[in-house]
C-alpha cells in the first residue's frame, strides 16, 4: 500500500525501483514526451514506439494499458498509455493505478510532463488520487511505498507549473486518503463496527479538524428529539442507535453557501422481520457506505478548506430481528410529524433517512443531498458503475453532471414521476415505506424521500450498485468504494465557486 505521495525531482525519482512514463497515442503509435529523459533504469527511450513495437509488448491506446521495461541493475520502466489526450483527468487516475500496479509492492515515480497539460495542477491531483485509490487494501493498512510525482518541462517546468503540480499531489493526498479512510469503515466487518463504533471512528476523525464541530446523539438524545424512524428501525436490534451532527464552516462572518448533507449508515441489514436472504445478507455490513461517504466529503472539504458551510447528519443503526424488531403494518412518526406505514422493513433506509432530512430542513440549508445503498432497483437498472441521481431542480443536476464527469464517478439522473406518488400512499398514515414491487422501486423510494425535504432544491444519490465492486477495475478495487465521496467534493467546490463569484 502507498503510505504517501509527494513531489520528487528527476534524480531522486530515477533511484526508486520503478519509473512511470506516461505515452500518448497517435494513431497505432506511442508518442514519449520530449521532457521525458532519453535515457531511464539504463533503457534508451525513443521519442515514439511504432504501432509493431506496441502490439508485440501489448501496449494498448486504452488509458492504463502499460507495459514494463525490466532492469537487473536500475529501476524499471513502466510505459503507461493516456489515451490520445494529456488533458483528461479519468485517464490519469487510470495512469497512476497502472503505475501502482506495476510497482507491486514497491515505491514508484510518475515522471509528469507539463508543457502539453492544460491543468497541470489537476492532473497531478487526479494522479495521486488514483494511485492512492487503487493501492487501498484492507488487510494492509501500513506499508512504507512512496508514490512520487516527478514535473517535467522543456527544458524546465515554469515556477507557476511547479506551484501548482505541488498543490495538485497536496489535494489528491487530502482526497485519495479521506475516501480510502471511508472505504476502510465501509469494508469493517459488521461485528466490529455497530452504530456506536461507527460513531466513535467519525468522531475520532473530525474532531479537530479545522472550523468543524461534531457530536454524537445517543438513544436517548434520539428519542427526546422524535426520530421515530429511527428508533423504529434500530428497535430490533441489540446495539444502541446512534447519530452523528456535524458541522462546517470556515468563515461565520461570511454568508456562505450552505449545504446539508445526510448518509444512511445501516451498520448491518438483516432485512429485519422482512427478513433477507443468506446470500443477500453477505454484502449487507456496507449499508451504511452514505454515512462514511457524507462524513469523508465533509473531512476532505475542511482539509481543502472549500469556503461553503456544510451540515452532515448520519442516522447509524442496525436491522434486525429483535423481540423488539418493527412489524410489517407497524406506523413510524417521523421527527416531522409524518407518519409512515412499514410494510416491508426491508425498506428501512429511507425509514431513518425520512429523520435525517427532516432534521436538514432544520438547518435551513440552501440545498439538500442525501447518499445511500438505498434500493436493490437502482443496481437493476444502472448496474454496479453507475449511480443514480435524482434531483427536485435541473440547476442541481447539472451541478452534479459536472462534478461526475470531473470526479469520474458515472450518475445516470432518474425522473421523479409525479404520477408514481400514488404508489406510495397507505390506508393508515401518510404514506407508506414501498411502492409497487418490482416496479420503480428506486423512484417510488425517491419520491418518498422527497416528501421530507420541505420542497427546498434536493438531490438524492442511490449508490446500491456502485457503492461495492466485485472486482478491481482501474483505481477501484474490490469490495467498498465510497461511490459519489469526491463527486459530492467537486459538487462543494463547484458551489464555493460560484458563491465566490
Amino acid at each position: 500500500m502507498i503510505h504517501a505521495a509527494r513531489l520528487s525531482t528527476p534524480v531522486e525519482g530515477a533511484r526508486l525501483a520503478t519509473v512511470a512514463v506516461p505515452v500518448v497515442f497517435d494513431g497505432d503509435v506511442a508518442v514519449v514526451a520530449e521532457s521525458v529523459p532519453a535515457t531511464l533504469g539504463g533503457h534508451k527511450l525513443p521519442r515514439s514506439f511504432s504501432k509493431e513495437w506496441c502490439a508485440q509488448q501489448g501496449l494498448k491506446s486504452e488509458p492504463g494499458s502499460s507495459v514494463l521495461l525490466r532492469s537487473f541493475a536500475e529501476a524499471n520502466v513502466a510505459l503507461i498509455s493516456l489515451g490520445s489526450s494529456y488533458n483528461n483527468l479519468e485517464n490519469f487516475r487510470l495512469a497512476g493505478a497502472a503505475a501502482v500496479e506495476n510497482a507491486g509492492d514497491g515505491s514508484v515515480a510518475f515522471f509528469l510532463p507539463t508543457d502539453g497539460i492544460e491543468e497541470p495542477g489537476d492532473a497531478a491531483q487526479a494522479l495521486v488520487e488514483g494511485a492512492l485509490l487503487a493501492s487501498y487494501n484492507y488487510k494492509k493498512s501500513d506499508g512504507n511505498a512512496t508514490f512520487d510525482v516527478v514535473p517535467l518541462g522543456s527544458p524546465l517546468p515554469s515556477v507557476e507549473t511547479h506551484n501548482e503540480v505541488t498543490e495538485g499531489v497536496a489535494r489528491g493526498v487530502i482526497v485519495g486518503e479521506g475516501v480510502n479512510w471511508a472505504k476502510r469503515l465501509i469494508d469493517t466487518p459488521a461485528g466490529h463496527l455497530t452504530p456506536k463504533d461507527l460513531a466513535k471512528q467519525v468522531l475520532d476523525r473530525l474532531e479537530g479538524e479545522p472550523f468543524v464541530s461534531v457530536e454524537a446523539w445517543n438513544e436517548a438524545k434520539i428519542r427526546e428529539e422524535g426520530l421515530g424512524g429511527l428508533l423504529g428501525v434500530g428497535q430490533g436490534s441489540a446495539q444502541p442507535t446512534r447519530l452523528v451532527y456535524a458541522t462546517y464552516d470556515p468563515d461565520p462572518g461570511e454568508s456562505l453557501a450552505h449545504i446539508a448533507l445526510v448518509g444512511k449508515g445501516v451498520t448491518f441489514d438483516s432485512g429485519g422481520l422482512s427478513i433477507k436472504t443468506g446470500d443477500g445478507m453477505m454484502a449487507m455490513k456496507t449499508d451504511m457506505t452514505g454515512a462514511a461517504v457524507v462524513m469523508a466529503a465533509l473531512s476532505i472539504a475542511s482539509q481543502l478548506k472549500i469556503p461553503v458551510r456544510i451540515t452532515a447528519i448520519d442516522p447509524m443503526t442496525e436491522n434486525m430481528t429483535g423481540e423488539k424488531a418493527t412489524k410489517p403494518g407497524d406506523v413510524l412518526t417521523i421527527r416531522n410529524g409524518m407518519t409512515i406505514e412499514v410494510l416491508n422493513t426491508d425498506a428501512e433506509g429511507r425509514l431513518i433517512l425520512a429523520d435525517g432530512l427532516s432534521l436538514a430542513v432544520e438547518a435551513n440549508p440552501d440545498a439538500i443531498v442525501d447518499v445511500a445503498t438505498l434500493t436493490g432497483a437502482q443496481a437493476v437498472a444502472l448496474g454496479d458503475e453507475v449511480g443514480a441521481m435524482f434531483s427536485s431542480t435541473n440547476e442541481l443536476a447539472d451541478y452534479f453532471s459536472a462534478a461526475s464527469s470531473r470526479s469520474g464517478e458515472k450518475l445516470w439522473r432518474m425522473p421523479l414521476v409525479e404520477s408514481y406518488e400514488s404508489h406510495i400512499e397507505s390506508d393508515v398514515a401518510d404514506m407508506k415505506n414501498i411502492g409497487k414491487p418490482p416496479r420503480a422501486g428506486a423512484i417510488s423510494a425517491a419520491l418518498l424521500l422527497q416528501r421530507f425535504t420541505d420542497g427546498r432544491p434536493w438531490v438524492h444519490l442511490d449508490i446500491a450498485g456502485p457503492g461495492r465492486a466485485e472486482a478491481n477495475r482501474g483505481y477501484t478495487t474490490k469490495g467498498a468504494t465510497a461511490f459519489s465521496a469526491r463527486t459530492i467534493v467537486e459538487f462543494l467546490a463547484a458551489v464555493a465557486g460560484v458563491a465566490r463569484d
